[in-house]
This record gives C-alpha cells, sequence and structure tokens, in this order.
C-alpha cells in the first residue's frame, strides 16, 4: 500500500482561484474546511486568518470577467483539514 502524502501547513492567506498569487496547489490535493463564526462554511473561496476575513460569493451575481462577485465578511476564521 502507499502511504499517504504528508499534509502542508495551512497558509494564513488562501485563495482557491488558480490565478491568484494566495493559490497553493499542494494544500488542495487534500479536503481543506473553513469554519468563520464557529460555523463551517462551503462556500468560502478565499481566506486570511490574521487579517479575520473571508471572500464569499454573493448570490448568482457575476462580475465583468464571468466570476462570482464576492464579498468580504469579517470575523474568526479557522481552516483545518477534514
Amino acid at each position: 500500500m502507499t502511504e499517504p502524502s504528508p499534509r502542508p501547513d495551512l497558509p494564513d492567506h488562501l485563495s482557491i482561484d488558480p490565478s491568484s498569487p494566495f493559490f497553493v496547489a499542494a494544500v488542495f490535493e487534500h479536503d481543506v474546511g473553513i469554519r468563520f463564526n464557529d460555523k463551517e462554511r462551503l462556500d468560502v473561496e478565499e481566506y486570511c486568518i490574521s487579517e479575520g476575513w473571508v471572500k464569499v460569493p454573493a448570490g448568482k451575481t457575476l462580475d465583468r470577467r464571468g466570476k462570482p462577485l464576492l464579498i468580504k465578511l469579517k470575523g474568526r476564521v479557522e481552516a483545518f483539514y477534514r
């Protein structure tokens, strides 16, 4: 059997957009969870733990490039592997 690859440390600032400078492909090889204000969120596009915010889509609204329009929510952010 193959051993599972070791999980990299979760960064302070992470984005799921591959064109972002905060995208880390090695982290997304594993299932990542985000807890925002003690509730698990499944729609987080980007987060920053030290500054205490997450970016989530604003409904079905799209920007001019066809990507979801994001809003920033402030609060307590925790990232973890599932």
